[in-house]
Order: C-alpha cells, then structure tokens, then sequence
C-alpha cells in the first residue's frame, strides 16, 4: 500500500498471553491504534531478536514482570486500514507463565497503558482489541492450543 508516494512496510510484533491459573493478564491501550480497548502486552521485534527474547524484554519493559516457559503459539496477520495512517503488523503470539506467581504487574509506559490486571479467560473486559477479539470470536484459547 502506498500513500503520497510512501510504502508502508509490514512491522512484526510479539504478544504474550501471559497466564496464571485461569486468568490472562491484559492492559487497556493508551495509543492511537486501538485507544481504549483491552490487549496483550507486546512490542516490537528488533533486529536479531529471538520471538522468546523479544517477548520476555517487551514483558519486563511494560510490566517489570519475569516471565518463563515462554512458546510459540500461533501468529496473525493485522491490517488495520481505518487509521489515520494505515498500520500492518504481523503478531507472533506466545504463551508464558510467571517465573514467580507472588509478582504484581507495574504499569511502566503509562503513556501507551493505563494499567494491568488479570482476566478471566471466560470473561475477558470489552472492548477488546481487535486483533485479539477477533482471535476470540474464532474460538482461540491460549490455555488449550497446541502450537504445531
């Protein structure tokens, strides 16, 4: 897609359905892309970053938490055309666990978060963030997948 003579290149993300017990831990969005709605915490992939690597490093950055038994779940792929400028990502999506369950989550980037909290699967807050309501519409659940 072009715009003015600009390409707009896909980014590649990575969210992490970090999980404890029954619950997945989720912040409501601060930015322009998706204001106001529920998401994982994710970031950007940076040049020689590992999915793992990139996704205990976003974790630590947005939350101060330490995550283990991080895997690969799935990926998608986003576009999101209703913006004003238009943003395709490619999200990794993984799976994690805390290394310690007593952590509490800290809101570090208050300017793109306003905070952390824990969800029932089966309950989750609205709205969602698209890409992730869309996953769940379709009946994805992180505690069941099986990554291939």
């Amino acid at each position: 897609m072009e715009n003015g003579g600009v390409a707009f290149a896909p980014k590649v993300g990575v969210v992490v359905f970090l999980l404890k017990g029954d619950k997945v831990l989720l912040g409501r969005r601060r930015s322009h892309v998706g204001y106001n709605t529920f998401a994982l915490p994710g970031g950007n992939l940076e040049f020689g970053e590992s999915f793992e690597e990139c996704a205990a490093r976003e974790m630590k950055e947005e939350t101060g938490l330490d995550i283990d038994k991080i895997d690969y779940l799935t990926v998608t792929n986003n576009v999101i055309s209703r913006e004003a400028k238009p943003l395709h990502v490619v999200a990794i999506c993984m799976r994690a666990v805390l290394v310690d369950s007593n952590q509490i989550p800290q809101n570090l980037e208050p300017d793109k978060c306003d905070g952390w909290d824990w969800y029932d699967w089966n309950d989750l807050p609205k709205p969602l963030f698209g890409p992730l309501e869309t996953m769940v519409r379709r009946g994805f659940n992180p505690f069941s997948y099986q990554s291939k």
